[in-house]
């Protein structure tokens, strides 16, 4: 790999070109993104890929005058444990075609965005990754998990006797005019108290609630209720969808929750109360929750609850400040270890000493000492936020352990009270 070319902002790879696309080419970039995605047949949005158009940003790769590969990233904040904020790199709209696969594209398109993303200030990437197999050897691990449920009203009868409501509180229906702003609010507030969130932009409530129209979406209204507690400040927001169903002269629909935030447990059971309650309703699907939400244990039958099967790894991550990164989130506990990593890009080569005070405050610096963990750049964006643990990795052989006891103080360092988890797909 490497630039054949004259022009300095064009990589040459394999024959083909490696390029930020201009704000005239995003309608064929939209195409080659579906084509990529293997949805030949949606529609393409210029007038929303031109609003996402950033320079530099939107990449592609170009057969002659053809474009067979895409890339496209935008800065965000990302919430980590403590409730502070660092700068994100997030990476989406990757596809190559698969007459092209192979030949080095995506590894030409990722290098010029991380280096950028560096340059800018970044303190780490994240993406959400299709496959399990392609993003490691390019330094990024799973940081956050998604979790779902399915619900048997017919054997859980609802929610526990005695749990915390919200007296003076009231549920209201409201519009998708309504969500896009009552819910941005509520997102800005909860996100700062969830280790791993991202922020949304308008662009997010606007496609989520319609008012940008995206040719291929499968979009119904859904029904969105609000929380409000006796103040009228809103505290909660469910967003689901009812699929009306009968077995012949008996209702058997299934409602499924697409969204609920609540920034306290009783705004969580009362919004769970007006879910689980609903008529004609014999199944709740839970699409997305913290991997700590309470829900199961909310109901009087803990085991009408089953996981969903697609419950995986969601957001991936990889360090590109690891100094800045570690020195803007909080601790477990007291304590020093010095991590050695590999990094073969580079960005988080090194050994590192993170020191941690009692009041939970950190600082991460480079350092000689002898290391006490070693690890690659993956298995460090997988420890990052929590979502992993440190005995866990040295078990499995992804990191060794170098001082006899290092990873279980290491755990202790990084432990968070909420694992990682975001509801935004990106």
């Amino acid at each position: 790999m490497g630039n054949n070319t004259d022009d300095p902002t064009v990589d040459t790879v394999s024959g083909l070109q490696v390029r930020a696309v201009s704000v005239d080419e995003v309608e064929e970039w939209n195409r080659a993104l579906n084509f990529g995605f293997l949805r030949p047949h949606a529609g393409v949005s210029p007038e929303l890929r031109r609003r996402q158009w950033e320079p530099g940003r939107m990449q592609a790769g170009f057969d002659g005058d053809r474009q067979i590969a895409t890339f496209r990233s935008f800065d965000v904040e990302l919430t980590v444990p403590g409730g502070a904020v660092v700068r994100a790199d997030a990476i989406t709209n990757v596809t190559v075609s698969s007459t092209h696969r192979r030949r080095g594209l995506l590894s030409a398109m990722m290098r010029r965005d991380l280096e950028a993303a560096a340059g800018r200030g970044c303190a780490v990437a994240v993406l959400i990754a299709a496959e399990f197999n392609i993003y490691g050897r390019f330094g990024f691990g799973p940081a956050t998990v998604g979790c779902g449920w399915h619900i048997d009203l017919s054997r859980t009868r609802g929610l526990r006797e005695g749990l915390p409501g919200v007296p003076g509180g009231r549920i209201d229906f409201v519009t998708l005019a309504e969500q896009r702003e009552l819910g941005a609010a509520l997102y800005e507030r909860w996100r700062l108290t969830q280790p791993g969130a991202i922020a949304r932009d308008a662009i997010w409530w606007e496609r989520n609630t319609r008012l940008i129209q995206v040719p291929g979406d499968d979009f119904k209204e859904p029904f969105t209720a609000v929380h409000r507690d006796a103040d009228g400040e809103v505290t909660g927001l469910v967003v689901y969808r009812v699929d009306s169903k009968w077995d012949g002269a008996r209702p058997d629909a299934t409602l499924t929750v697409d969204e609920l935030i609540a920034l306290d447990l009783p705004t969580a059971v009362e919004l769970w109360r007006l879910v689980l309650g609903v008529d004609w309703v014999r199944k709740v699907t839970v699409k997305g929750v913290a991997p700590d939400d309470p829900l199961p244990l909310l109901l009087q039958d803990p085991r009408a609850a089953t996981a969903d099967k697609a419950n995986s790894d969601f957001m991936w991550l990889r360090l590109l400040d690891v100094e800045a990164a570690f020195d803007a989130r909080s601790y477990g506990a007291a304590g020093r270890v010095v991590l050695e990593v590999e990094d073969h890009l580079g960005y988080a080569s090194g050994r590192f000493a993170l020191e941690v005070a009692a009041d939970g405050t950190g600082r991460c610096v480079r350092t000689t000492d002898d290391a006490d963990l070693a690890l690659g750049a993956s298995e460090l964006g997988s420890l990052y936020l929590g979502a992993e643990t440190a005995p866990r990795l040295a078990a499995a052989g992804l990191l060794t352990e170098l001082r006899p006891g290092a990873a279980a103080a290491a755990d202790l360092l990084l432990r968070t009270p909420l694992r990682a988890w975001t509801p935004t797909d990106f």
